[in-house]
């Protein structure tokens, strides 16, 4: 559900912001795209179900904050993938260049 969340370029976008601005009235985010208020709300509902963002509210303001921990476990993920990959482009670079040396 993150991936997917975070698979649409104005939910980067509000993820980016966040992680610069700290957490922002979502009036604040909203006016940084050109799309509606209640647009962006949507946007920032989908966010909040993946847990990568979470509404606390002050008197009559929503203010949203980005959640890390969802983001570092997809990041971890892709840390593991990348060493399988990494041993197997150094096995295959091996096998070429014994292939090489046989010629």
């Amino acid at each position: 559900m993150v991936l997917k969340a975070a698979g649409d370029p104005t939910r980067r976008a509000i993820l980016s912001h966040l992680a610069q601005e700290g957490p922002s009235r979502v009036t604040d985010i909203a006016v940084r795209f050109d799309i509606s208020l209640n647009a962006v709300s949507k946007h920032i509902m989908v966010l909040e179900r993946a847990g990568l963002v979470s509404r606390r509210t002050q008197w009559r303001e929503h203010l949203i904050e980005l959640q890390t921990a969802p983001l570092a476990e997809v990041d971890r993920w892709f840390q593991q993938l990348r060493s399988i990959w990494e041993l197997r482009l150094d096995a295959l670079e091996a096998h070429l260049a014994k292939d090489k040396s046989d010629d």
